[in-house]
């Protein structure tokens, strides 16, 4: 449950609502927000958003704790504009220059995850927009694990930079394990608490290949992969190493993912679950419009 204490001075400007204010706190409501309004706001506008539907209590400032409560967002004032601070967070504050802007902060703030790792095997960096159009830079120094990546921004609809130095004069293993492990902690980044996603999703046939994939961004790894492959390699891609990648994405994402592939062609069979995945990826963190965390336990 979000909360959020209103202070009387970003409401209203004397006995007069701030343009779009109304507008914002009604959407807030929608989302599944509890608002707490200043009982310094001046009886004529709470009285007027009460007859408008609007649910809130009234309190004063001094009684609304904000360092020891959870999840409670304070909206004051600030010049011209409006900030927003959370209750036990010592980051900056958020700015909006009004509650038009503020709204669309709150309920589409912007999921990015960036991530560098560096072993005694390989540096990598990433960077993934969830909210993205499938732009991509990826260089791995592996050809058919590259285009698989490109698979995953371009059905996924993310904008994704994958940048890797691996010992691939060894072979191919730590590349390919470690660039999953830092993409998964990537799209864990960008999906912070998970507030507002539709959290489920699932399938895609590719000529004589059906992938069967099914993603819950549960907070609870697990993999389920029943998947055979005759070759040994596709291109320059091992294909024992397809069920690591998506075990290590699986542990790094925190989540549950299942593959069911039937087909002939190792290449697509591949191919289909790397697109799969994206698919399910897309569906998975598209923005419901609420303020809640899909979960009876309130977390994942």
């Amino acid at each position: 449950m979000s909360l959020f204490f209103i202070a009387a001075e970003a409401l209203c400007e004397g006995e007069e609502l701030r343009p779009f204010a109304f507008r914002a706190l009604i959407r807030l409501q929608e989302a599944g927000a509890v608002l707490i309004l200043d009982a310094g706001v001046p009886a004529v506008i709470t009285e007027r958003l009460r007859r408008d539907a609007l649910q809130f209590e009234l309190k004063p400032a001094e009684a609304v704790d904000l360092e020891s409560a959870g999840d409670v967002r304070r909206i004051g004032a600030s010049g011209d504009g409006l900030v927003i601070t959370t209750a036990g967070i010592a980051a900056e504050p958020q700015t909006a220059a009004d509650w038009q802007v503020l709204l669309e902060q709150l309920l589409f703030p912007p999921r990015i995850g960036r991530i560098r790792r560096t072993t005694r095997e390989t540096d990598i960096e990433v960077e993934i927009r969830l909210d993205g159009s499938g732009k991509h830079e990826i260089s791995t120094g592996l050809g058919f694990f590259d285009h698989m990546l490109e698979q995953i921004a371009r059905h996924g609809g993310v904008d994704l930079k994958v940048r890797c130095k691996g010992d691939l004069h060894i072979d191919e293993h730590h590349t390919i394990e470690d660039t999953a492990l830092a993409l998964g902690d990537a799209i864990s980044a960008a999906l912070g608490d998970k507030r507002g996603i539709t959290r489920y999703a699932s399938v895609l046939p590719m000529d004589e290949t059906r992938a069967m994939t099914a993603l819950d961004l549960s907070g609870r790894p697990y993999l389920v992969f029943d998947v055979s492959f005759t070759r040994d390699k596709v291109g320059d891609f091992p294909t024992e190493m397809v069920k690591h990648f998506f075990y290590s994405l699986a542990m790094n994402t925190k989540s549950t993912l299942h593959f069911e592939v039937s087909g002939e062609n190792d290449h697509h069979k591949i191919e289909a679950m790397f697109k799969g995945f994206a698919i399910v990826l897309k569906q998975s963190v598209k923005r419901t419009g609420s303020l809640e965390i899909p979960s009876s336990k309130g977390v994942l």
